[in-house]
């Protein structure tokens, strides 16, 4: 049976408080997901409880700090340190840091702008990729 999710769209200086929140009551960490705007990260954190989604959904500015919630859900150090090596979203009290270490990727933070990442072209090679700005 479907059922319809929850979206809370929460300030960051709230998000420890309402992981523990969702800790008490018996709730999982599904997934954390990011997307990058223009002048934000849109992260969504997905919690299931009796196969009921939860969502909890913030926007952190470009270069603002985001709190860790790996101490209140362990699994969460994997997609923090995602979250890092990713999108270049700088993550605070995380219980394992990977220190940018976790993916290696041709591209620093590739998904952390909203031009699309082009990686350095070989020696004598035309650029792979021209485009200039991800066309919405």
């Amino acid at each position: 049976m479907n059922q319809p999710q929850a979206f809370d769209v929460i300030a960051v200086d709230t998000l420890l408080e309402r992981a523990r929140a969702l800790r008490e009551q018996g709730f999982r960490l599904v997934q954390i997901s990011a997307t990058q705007l223009p002048d934000q990260v849109e992260l969504t954190y997905s919690f299931d409880r009796d196969s009921r989604l939860t969502n909890l959904r913030l926007n952190l500015p470009n270069g603002a700090r985001l709190p860790s919630i790996s101490g209140v859900f362990g699994c969460a150090v994997l997609y923090e340190n995602e979250v890092h090596d990713l999108f270049g979203v700088p993550v605070d009290g995380l219980a394992i840091d990977f220190k940018g270490n976790f993916y290696k990727t041709a591209v620093k933070f590739p998904f952390g702008s909203t031009k699309a990442p082009c990686a350095a072209p070989a020696a004598g090679a035309p650029a792979p990729c021209a485009v200039e700005e991800v066309k919405k």
